[in-house]
């Protein structure tokens, strides 16, 4: 039987900021950010906009009435929840209008959760093939006003439909995972921003590729020539592209240049929209889908990584007619229609925080952002 990904979309709040218009205001060389790190623009939030809105509206995207009835299983893999006990699917389950009788939870393992979340899915529909998973990633990645981690923010959500008979990338059975006890980034309870080891961070990013590559080489006896083309985890979109150039130095230039080529397809949206964190390799594998050449049959290889650390690599499989599929006008004309905001724009937006102990209501024009705040419990605009 094949299960994979049937549907896939995201969603990003409508604004953001202009890198270079960043670097000028932390007088850094505006080529660091759009060279160094390789990125162009920041998706940036509301306080009135958290990881269950962006969940909700990007799940809307690609939902039939027809699917939520065939739901039995919401996921939602986030390293930025809103509560420490009850889980954001919960919440999400009942926005989207889910049926009743379907299991609801969340998974927490840095930027990786989002994998966890499909495998997850993939051996529920094995067993449960007349059922369908909603798989979502969903977070806000922030580290403060003018820190070193500020240029790779970002924001948004992913939301896959995980289904037996899937009709864009069916998942083959060959992942090999890697865990390794590390701190490179960390947040420890009660604490905003995240801690981290840059350094020590991009060097297990790199080394944790190799291995799983390494591995998963010698287990199922193939190599680059094998794959029309690879995604990767995008912190920022240089990362990625690091840990391929380590990894390809031992093959032909021909082969070089056409796997780095189709990586160029898979981080065109991240240029524009930030680190997703946990749903940033599926952000790369939509941006590939909707801005490279692909054809039926050929394999798509998945690198994910969660800092910490669990690394991933597993492969897919492109069905037939995928291309009918995609919401490529949708996606593109939603970061066209983006509003661009000024620095002090962007700062007072960072700095506005939602007083989750205070009751208020709020106002946004956002489809499912927060209404109101009562007794700590938020509610949500509906459709």
């Amino acid at each position: 039987m094949n299960v994979g990904i049937d549907k896939i979309s995201f969603f990003v709040p409508p604004y953001y900021v202009d890198m270079t218009d960043l670097a000028l205001a932390r007088e850094v060389d505006p080529n660091k950010f759009h060279i160094g790190i390789g990125q162009d623009k920041m998706a940036v939030n509301k306080k009135t906009q958290d990881i269950v809105t962006f969940a909700a509206n990007a799940a809307k995207n690609i939902l039939t009435d027809e699917d939520k009835k065939q739901i039995d299983m919401v996921i939602v893999g986030t390293e930025s929840g809103i509560d420490e006990s009850k889980a954001s699917a919960v919440v999400l389950h009942r926005l989207l209008g889910i049926q009743p009788f379907a299991r609801a939870f969340e998974i927490k393992e840095a930027c990786y959760a989002g994998t966890a979340a499909l495998q997850y899915a993939v051996a529920h529909i094995n067993i449960h093939p007349e059922s369908k998973v909603l798989v979502v990633a969903s977070d806000i990645a922030k580290y403060g006003l003018a820190s070193g981690g500020e240029p790779t923010q970002g924001v948004g959500a992913i939301a896959m439909l995980v289904s037996a008979d899937p009709r864009i990338l069916q998942l083959n059975n060959d992942s090999v995972a890697l865990t390794q006890d590390i701190y490179d980034f960390w947040r420890p309870v009660g604490h905003d921003y995240p801690m981290v080891d840059g350094q020590l961070s991009n060097e297990t990013y790199i080394q944790a590729f190799q291995k799983v590559w390494k591995e998963y080489q010698q287990r199922h006896k193939k190599s680059f020539a094998d794959f029309h083309a690879l995604t990767f985890h995008i912190p920022y979109t240089k990362m990625g592209k690091k840990a391929l150039l380590a990894a390809l130095e031992d093959e032909a230039p021909e082969e070089q240049e056409r796997i780095l080529a189709k990586y160029e397809a898979s981080i065109v949206y991240s240029r524009q929209v930030g680190n997703l964190y946990t749903g940033s390799l599926y952000l790369g594998l939509i941006s590939l889908l909707e801005n490279a050449k692909l054809k039926a049959g050929e394999q798509i290889g998945l690198f994910s990584y969660g800092s910490g650390t669990v690394a991933e690599f597993f492969s897919g499989t492109l069905v037939g007619g995928f291309e009918n599929q995609l919401l490529t006008e949708l996606h593109q004309k939603q970061l066209a229609e983006r509003k661009g905001l000024s620095i002090t724009e962007y700062e007072e937006m960072f700095n506005d925080h939602l007083e989750v102990d205070a009751d208020k209501e709020y106002d946004d024009a956002l489809l499912y952002s927060i209404a109101s705040i009562s007794n700590t419990v938020r509610t949500y605009k509906e459709d």
